[in-house]
């Protein structure tokens, strides 16, 4: 078992392993607290990020929904230059995670208040606000569990999982609560941020890993990563990916307006199915893997987004039941897209690049795709959706959903013709030279 080190209130890690922290009784403790810290990351989360566009539309703001996910994105681009540094170099992780959860606490108590005076503008630029704060917290969570397992990281799975669990968990509550389209999600937003603030200044203290060098933008945007574009297959993912990225953003952004459109009633525990069905798919994907291998596990990821959009369609003519299960193709479009896509880059980028090259996936989905995602369908839904949809219903909505079926079906395509991996085929690490990794190039 890999020793476990044991961090000094001066910020210091000291270079031999402690046992009496190494014991299993104290080892369980640990894991138990990262456990409930993934937990309650994913409730703050969960709690509001699902159904917020419901909510925009109940109280008049249908205009804001797209804005909203799209300021997300934006906030996923740009707050790792300033919490994501401050944890990197300057202040123990554990503190920048209680800090910005605080500061959110405080910050989505008063959205109830603006949503409920329909004033567009300062909602925007509040939930804004509080994005920056929050979206470092998604690895900052990562990192703090990851550098206290030490040696253990195959245990990662089994903490990252409950914070899926922590979504069900939320959705769940504010379905049961009643508040699927009421600005009162905030509050319960805001009071679990304020526990997790709390909380997280009594996690184990976890230094700053970069505390001495020099701030550079070259590796906050994990442009270092770059030379694996020399890459053919490397390109081949990295260009579906982007366009995967997209659909997730049009699913975040729409699915909760479109359900309650439907005439769903608990929206937030409909949703929760999909997180549900996502930890159940997660335990398949070693024997997924070992069985197709990782090219066709990718591609029923991607080729999955197209048939859960077709589904909503569908569900407009039919019965509301096609676009749960719909929902319910969560597990299949996440884990083989973002678990999978992360296990691949994982494989084949060499180490000094890895950790850049994994920042950088997660910049293009949770940034620059889902912001594409969210403004043109956004722009669609205002084109073709907003002017008809009192009259026509949910039956007015599939141009929204048409975006992500011909993105699918371009991913698919191109996935199939220009990825040269083949079945049993193992993925074979690249090789960068060292004057390449440091040019980047």
């Amino acid at each position: 078992m890999a020793p476990t080190y044991i961090h000094t209130d001066n910020g210091e890690t000291p270079p031999t392993a402690v046992d009496a922290i190494a014991t299993p009784p104290r080892r369980a403790v640990l894991f138990t607290r990262l456990i409930a810290m993934m937990l309650l990351e994913f409730v703050v989360f969960g709690s509001w990020f699902a159904t917020v566009g419901l909510v925009l539309s109940s109280n008049g703001l249908a205009d804001a929904i797209a804005p909203i996910y799209s300021l997300a994105a934006v906030a996923a681009i740009v707050s790792p230059m300033f919490l994501g540094a401050l944890a990197d170099r300057y202040m123990p992780s554990q503190r920048v995670l209680g800090i910005a959860h605080l500061a959110g606490g405080a910050i989505m108590f008063t959205l109830p208040g603006l949503v409920n005076a329909a004033n567009g503008a300062l909602v925007l630029g509040v939930a804004f606000l509080y994005m920056v704060f929050f979206q470092p917290t998604l690895s900052l969570a990562n990192a703090i569990a990851f550098r206290h397992l030490g040696g253990d990281t195959q245990l990662f799975p089994y903490i990252r999982v409950t914070g899926t669990l922590g979504w069900v968990i939320a959705g769940l509550l504010v379905g049961a609560l009643g508040l699927s389209a009421s600005s009162n999600i905030f509050i319960v937003t805001a009071i679990a941020s304020v526990l997790l603030g709390v909380y997280a200044f009594t996690l184990p203290n976890t230094p700053p890993p970069a505390k001495g060098k020099k701030f550079s933008l070259i590796d906050v945007v994990g442009a270092r990563a770059f030379v694996l574009f020399r890459h053919h297959d490397f390109r081949v993912f990295f260009i579906c990916a982007s366009l995967t990225s997209v659909s997730l953003g049009v699913y975040n952004t729409w699915a909760s307006p479109y359900l309650g459109a439907l005439g769903i009633e608990n929206v937030a525990g409909v949703l929760a199915i999909g997180q549900a069905c996502e930890v159940l798919l997660i335990l398949t994907i070693p024997w997924v893997l070992k069985r197709i291998g990782m090219k066709w596990s990718l591609l029923a990821g991607m080729m999955m987004w197209g048939v859960r959009f077709a589904l909503f369609i569908v569900a407009a003519d039919t019965a509301p039941w096609w676009a749960i299960l719909a929902v319910a193709l969560q597990g299949i479009c996440n884990d083989f897209f973002l678990i999978l896509g992360a296990m691949y880059i994982d494989w084949v980028a060499p180490e000094q690049v890895r950790a850049q090259a994994q920042g950088m996936l997660i910049l293009v989905i949770s940034g620059v795709g889902a912001l594409i995602g969210a403004s043109l369908s956004g722009a669609v839904y205002g084109h073709f959706v907003a002017p008809v949809a009192d009259a026509a219903g949910p039956t007015a909505w599939w141009p929204v959903f048409l975006i992500c079926i011909i993105s699918a079906t371009i991913t698919s395509t191109v996935w199939l013709l220009f990825f040269k991996q083949r079945r049993g085929e193992l993925v074979t690490r690249l090789e960068l030279s060292a004057a390449q990794t440091e040019a980047g190039e």
